[in-house]
């Protein structure tokens, strides 16, 4: 841990049992308070978190898996929590979920926080106009608006672009944006997050960006403790000093998945899906933290891994009705070689209505949605008798939906070093255009300009 937490002499107990990552105490002193540190005697870089009561024992998580512990060691008091650097001083660094820097730079004291103890500032969403904010994908800006301080589930199995989408995302919105940015990675790979931080770095994001990791190899305590980390200090951003905060999460299924490991470890009863009831309570309190006030905002970007491609279960279930818009990644459509690769059917926004994003867009993506609805019950028609057996509306119609389908795919960006291509940016006025030739019968080609380096901008919805 960055900062060790002083040693208080007040002895809590021995160790009884171990299992895993659970050690057991058996209370003979001072009991300690949930989620607190103990130290263990001769050991002063290990330290055990509190995580419930049992009778006269105490069951504590073994934070980094230290394996010097044996029963009958004495327990003691640290009166300290898991706490994480917060302020201007963090910009462009990179930390562990214990606050550790993983970039290679001084260890930051000033000023840390408890993460497990949430700001307590009141919600707030307001009355005055809500804001969109233009994030240069096509399918983004016209399915699932990026309204400021809501929420964006990017939803999608193993493989079918989530991460790269996400890549993006923070590319385009944060280039020139005023807002600090979060990024939150749990459980995935080293090779991406080294990509990510390198990329934000050649870009010049990384100066206005906070970074939280606990990869892969990091064991579920450490896990599931990046998300309340990385919480911790867009809190401290939006309630101290009035910052508006674009919150980054890769993977918020990873979140569940360490919890579900350490309720393992811990011997509690799992439920539907191997799932523990605890689970969801902690995914809700998590949500709950990152929300906006009156003194600022936090838009989250939440990549959710669907395991077995599977959208009915539990986890992805409870994840999506946190969201505000969920855009699905279709493994049919990634294989067809559309990237970003959006099932365009089961992607949904409660934010699609005409007073978020105007009339004009808003009876637009209703059209296309009625189209592609018609379109995806055509294919099994045509499968049997052939697209020249449709009437020439329903082949009209189908040839539409098969132009938006390739019209929504985009060159990345932050993909240009492995694809050769250029990246793309499209303004909302550019798609918006670009649908309207396709259904008015216009050529395919023509309404796929790109507006070349053009800078990520807010965008008014009066004009919509």
């Amino acid at each position: 841990m960055a900062t060790k937490p002083k040693i208080m002499d007040e002895k809590v107990g021995v160790i009884q049992s171990l299992r895993g990552l659970m050690v057991e105490v058996e209370v003979t002193g001072e009991r300690p308070e949930e989620k607190e540190l103990l130290s263990v005697e001769g050991y002063p870089e290990v330290f055990l978190e509190v995580s419930f009561f049992r009778a006269d024992r105490v069951v504590c998580i073994n934070l980094t898996n230290a394996q010097v512990l044996r029963c009958g060691q004495i327990v003691s008091r640290t009166h300290n929590k898991v706490s994480v650097p917060v302020g201007p001083a963090t910009m462009g660094r990179v930390f562990s979920a214990l606050g550790e820097p993983l970039d290679e730079g001084p260890v930051i004291n000033e000023k840390r926080l408890p993460i497990s103890e949430p700001s307590g500032t009141k919600s707030y969403r307001g009355s005055q106009k809500l804001e969109l904010l233009e994030t240069g994908l096509k399918v983004i800006d016209f399915l699932t608006p990026f309204v400021k301080g809501r929420k964006i589930g990017i939803v999608g199995g193993a493989g079918v672009g989530k991460t790269v989408l996400t890549m993006e995302m923070i590319n385009n919105v944060t280039r020139n944006a005023k807002s600090l940015s979060i990024y939150c990675g749990v459980g995935e790979r080293i090779r991406e997050g080294n990509e990510l931080y390198e990329t934000l770095k050649e870009t010049g994001v990384l100066k206005n960006t906070v970074m939280f990791f606990g990869q892969m190899d990091s064991t579920p305590a450490i896990r599931s403790m990046v998300g309340p980390a990385a919480a911790t200090a867009a809190e401290y951003f939006r309630d101290v000093e009035g910052r508006d905060i674009l919150f980054f999460v890769d993977n918020i299924y990873r979140h569940i998945q360490a919890l579900t490991e350490l309720s393992t470890n811990l011997g509690l009863i799992p439920s539907e899906g191997g799932y523990s009831p605890k689970i969801f309570a902690e995914l809700r309190r998590l949500e709950d933290r990152l929300s906006s006030t009156d003194k600022g905002t936090i838009t989250s970007v939440q990549a959710v891994y669907i395991p077995a491609d599977d959208l009915s279960d539990p986890a992805v279930q409870a994840i999506s009705q946190q969201m505000d818009s969920v855009l699905v990644l279709s493994r049919s459509v990634a294989e067809s070689g559309i990237r970003p690769a959006v099932d365009l059917l089961k992607t949904t926004s409660s934010l699609l209505t005409p007073q978020i994003v105007g009339d004009r867009h808003y009876k637009l993506a209703g059209r296309v949605q009625a189209i592609m609805q018609k379109y995806d019950s055509l294919k099994n028609i045509i499968a049997i008798v052939g697209e020249n057996e449709l009437s020439p509306a329903d082949r009209a119609d189908y040839q539409n939906a098969q132009k938006l389908v390739q019209f929504f795919s985009q060159d990345f960006t932050v993909a240009e070093h492995l694809s050769g291509k250029p990246g793309q940016y499209f303004t909302l006025e550019q798609t918006l255009k670009g649908i309207e030739e396709i259904l008015e019968g216009k050529p395919a080609e023509k309404t796929a300009e790109p507006k070349e380096e053009k800078e990520p901008a807010e965008t008014s919805t009066a004009s919509k």
